[in-house]
């Protein structure tokens, strides 16, 4: 596999761990008081959308085996000064379940329509692991209307090492597929999701016990497994489509990618050095993959400074 993916090998040791998550408080989800919840119409489908705060806008999109709920703590942060948009993905969460569009292409023109229905214009944009994929996709699409651009702990389809990084074992769910997996899966989401939350973090009992319930139950909704997996089905159109953009150059906003220490680390930003020209490296010490659960306060701290201007 060579040198590419060694952060993610330390993650392998993680495989099967049954430790007992620590308690949290119900309060995890909950966004600050002035957000309101709005389902919005755009690109042929109806994205849950929380909006609050003041002043510039900031978009954040959310991962696999997450919804937007994972932003409340950063929205709280960011809030004091900025417009906070977190939408949940098509399909994902409580936004609509359309039968199509799960490539990402699709769902950066479902944020370009989500901004145009609130009437931004520009966006500093934060997004952590399939939310780096939709995020890449709108900002290529959309290259005047992102400032700034934050990608959490995830490859891009396409770009850079992508072949080798599908290589990885742990990227077994990349390639699980076929008629009889939703079937495989349906009343075990908890099992399955386990899996993630267990092995793509440094410390799996900081993935709490109450984050657990909350995003399992969400997705064991009907048709939610089959719009996570499309997700997935969806990454060899994703790798056409990302190198086309590539062909009409590199994203020249400024792009933070930040790694977790025991995940993807300083590859993050290597792989956005193949399709940005202003990029910062972050690594998020004693985190795996799961940045916002495992070590909040200091990805918040980098990532407001960055925001605010910090770079």
């Amino acid at each position: 596999m060579g040198d590419i993916m060694k952060p993610f090998a330390l993650s392998l040791m993680l495989f099967g761990m049954a430790l007992a998550p620590l308690p949290a408080s119900a309060q995890d989800f909950v966004f600050p008081p002035g957000f309101q919840m709005k389902e919005i119409a755009t690109d042929g489908t109806t994205l849950h959308v929380r909006i609050g705060g003041k002043g510039p806008a900031v978009l954040m999109l959310h991962g696999y085996g997450e919804t937007g709920d994972m932003w409340a703590p950063l929205a709280r942060d960011l809030m004091r000064d900025h417009t906070v948009i977190v939408p949940d993905l098509r399909g994902m969460g409580l936004s609509a379940r359309p039968a199509s569009g799960y490539d990402k292409k699709t769902q950066g023109a479902d944020m370009a329509g989500l901004l145009d229905a609130l009437k931004i214009g520009q966006v500093d944009l934060i997004t952590h692991d399939i939310g780096n994929m939709v995020g890449y996709a709108f900002a290529a699409q959309n290259r005047d209307r992102v400032k700034r651009f934050v990608l959490m702990d995830a490859p891009l389809p396409g770009v850079g090492p992508w072949e080798e990084i599908l290589k990885n074992p742990l990227l077994w769910h990349f390639r699980f597929g076929g008629p009889d997996i939703e079937r495989l899966v349906a009343g075990r989401e908890r099992i399955y999701l386990d899996r993630f939350w267990n092995e793509f973090s440094a410390t799996p009992a900081r993935f709490s016990e109450a984050s657990r319930e909350h995003y399992a139950s969400l997705y064991a909704q009907p048709g939610a497994m089959h719009a996570g997996f499309s997700q997935f089905a969806a990454f060899d159109q994703d790798a056409i489509d990302d190198k086309a953009f590539l062909a009409q150059g590199k994203l020249t906003m400024p792009v933070l990618a930040i790694g977790g220490e025991k995940s993807f680390g300083p590859m993050m930003a290597t792989v956005m050095r193949y399709a940005a020209t202003d990029v910062t490296e972050g690594v998020i010490p004693d985190a795996g993959h799961w940045l916002m659960e495992e070590q909040p306060k200091a990805t918040i701290a980098m990532v407001s400074a960055f925001v605010r201007g910090g770079k």
